[in-house]
């Protein structure tokens, strides 16, 4: 089994922080083998950037991403940017509020308001972990509590509650509009 994640947005979104967590969550608390890579430009905030991840039963036989199952996007210059490596069959989890994506390109397009929830729980800062909470509903790539026991050990100590919340938003957000996605 080998799965490819690409999450991706703007400098300053915790894009780098996801695939971290993401690859922890596999290989740390989910017992498979991971890599990640990441790709920013030279600005610290607001520049592109993408971090991959690769989940394998074995050892990874190449750590980079060629044609990911599950994109997460959350900034519109990165859906242009990755759009190509979208097609039939690729999951993609996108800042509805942040990306027009565009229907016809065989994904399924998953719309989840990350930084409309994470401002409601009073940080946008933890947008990114209202998608990993989309993520973990929507993908059976690495378990729920995974997931979740990677967040909660990676993040200071004084944010362990609200990245609680802003993962189980996720969650649920995702599985509300995935319902209706199956209907």
């Amino acid at each position: 089994m080998r799965k490819e994640i690409r999450f991706t947005g703007f400098g300053g979104q915790g894009i780098i922080l996801s695939g971290f967590i993401y690859g922890k969550a596999a290989a740390i608390f989910g017992g498979k083998n991971a890599t990640m890579t990441q790709s920013y430009g030279p600005e610290a905030r607001g520049g592109a950037c993408s971090s991959d991840v690769v989940i394998e039963d074995g050892p990874v036989s190449f750590p980079e991403v060629t044609a990911p199952e599950i994109m997460v996007v959350m900034s519109r210059d990165a859906y242009n940017t990755h759009k190509k490596l979208i097609r039939k069959g690729v999951r993609v989890f996108y800042d509805q509020d942040l990306v027009q994506v565009e229907e016809g390109l065989g994904a399924e397009f998953i719309p989840i308001p990350s930084l409309k929830i994470a401002e409601g729980l009073g940080k946008k800062i933890v947008a990114n972990i209202v998608m990993l909470g989309a993520l973990a509903a929507g993908s059976d790539m690495v378990p729920k509590d995974a997931v979740k026991q990677a967040i909660l050990s990676t993040v200071p100590p004084a944010t362990k509650e609200l990245n609680e919340k802003a993962f189980e938003a996720g969650y649920a957000q995702a599985k509300q509009v995935l319902e209706k996605i199956k209907a």
